[in-house]
């Protein structure tokens, strides 16, 4: 599995240092890809060995500008990989940070991906500028972050549920599919964020006050995706 994660890496570097934005979407998707299969082979693997995927949390750290997008970056990622997120308000539509719940490989590969997401979303914010020149450029950027990773969730989400069809074509432990293998891991990834949170109220969905969300999504449809390195509607 170490292995596996090492050529995530490797390849998401390729895609970062790629000279055309075409040879680094070839880079990506194959880390994206990659990091689906290791994630239902991992899931496999698990159910054979009760006790070796535990359940856990994770809390990153988030710094402005932008902090509410990075929230929804990373937790949008997550909940595709089959993890559930809180977010921690810090005020004024800032976030402090994001905890993250779920299996031990899941969660590491959310970070593997959000590392490189977040790199690729910096670069591309430090470019956008609103087509009109009267429009506040905080407000576009914010709304750009969002699109961006609503389209990163939707292509991760089209990724694991590809990887999980092709598991579903060969034998699983203890004579259960794929799709029951996960569905008791993700039963077990809901208590334990139900324990973990038990008064969590629901977030409100992220005002968009910009123009910039539908250049957002053009540009999650480029990106460095999980196929990068390697988080319902996203709370």
């Amino acid at each position: 599995m170490a292995d596996t994660l090492d050529r995530i890496r490797k390849l998401l570097a390729k895609a970062e240092r790629a000279g055309t934005e075409a040879e680094a979407r070839v880079y990506t998707a194959k880390a994206a890809e990659l990091s689906a299969r290791h994630g239902v082979d991992a899931a496999l693997l698990a159910a054979a060995r009760p006790g070796a995927d535990p359940v856990g949390c994770t809390r990153v750290e988030l710094c402005e500008p932008y902090s509410g997008g990075k929230a929804r970056l990373l937790g949008w990622t997550a909940s595709a990989l089959r993890c559930r997120w809180v977010l921690h308000p810090a005020g004024r539509g800032r976030v402090r940070a994001v905890t993250v719940v779920g299996h031990a490989v899941d969660r590491d590969r959310v970070g593997l991906l959000y590392e490189s997401l977040v790199v690729q979303a910096t670069r591309e914010l430090a470019r956008c500028r609103p087509p009109d020149p009267g429009e506040s450029v905080a407000a576009y950027r914010r709304s750009w972050l969002l699109g961006f990773a609503a389209r990163v969730h939707e292509r991760l989400l089209a990724a694991e549920r590809s990887a999980v069809a092709r598991a579903a074509a060969g034998p699983a432990p203890g004579g259960r599919t794929a799709a029951l293998v996960l569905a008791d891991r993700g039963a077990a990834v809901d208590r334990a964020f139900a324990a973990a949170f038990p008064d969590l109220g629901t977030a409100r969905r992220p005002r968009r006050s910009g123009s910039g969300f539908g250049a957002g999504v053009l540009a999650g449809s480029r990106a460095d995706l999980g196929r990068g390195r390697l988080a319902a509607e996203p709370r």
